[in-house]
C-alpha cells in the first residue's frame, strides 16, 4: 500500500511527469498495434 502512496505523491510532487508517463503508454499501444497490423513476429531470444 505505501508504494501506491509513494507513487501518487511523487506524481502530486511532478505533475509534468504524469504527462510522460502517459503519452509512453499512448506511443507503447500505437507501436504495438502498428506491429500487430504488419504481421511483425519476434520469436524471442
Amino acid at each position: 500500500m505505501s508504494e501506491h502512496t509513494t507513487l501518487t505523491a511523487y506524481l502530486n510532487d511532478h505533475p509534468k511527469m504524469t504527462g510522460v508517463l502517459f503519452t509512453m503508454l499512448l506511443l507503447l499501444t500505437q507501436v504495438g498495434a502498428a506491429s500487430a497490423a504488419n504481421k511483425i513476429y519476434y520469436s524471442g531470444p
